[in-house]
């Protein structure tokens, strides 16, 4: 079952800076997990809590891949929030 969009989630995920510089980051594509933390500067749990928070809201997508975890944007479901964004505000 799909979850309902929520734009105040939405909206309070982005407001978190490092959560924006994660989606930035997988712009380019897929990313490992253990590339993601480095490039942020940040220590992997805490990471690790911006990418379970990211998932849970459908804005990423993960994969496994022997033992690498690897991440990349859900663009429909980000597109979604931008659309239904664009109807709460318009």
């Amino acid at each position: 079952m799909k979850k309902k969009l929520n734009i105040k989630e939405y909206l309070n995920a982005l407001a978190e800076p490092n959560r924006l510089a994660i989606l930035g980051f997988l712009k380019d594509g897929e990313k490992c997990a253990c590339e993601i933390h480095p490039n942020l500067k940040l220590p992997q749990n805490l990471s690790s809590h911006h990418l379970k928070v990211l998932k849970d809201l459908g804005l990423l997508k993960s994969r496994r891949e022997g033992n690498k975890i690897l991440y990349s944007r859900n663009e429909e479901v980000i597109k979604n929030y931008q659309s239904l964004l664009t109807k709460t505000i318009i």
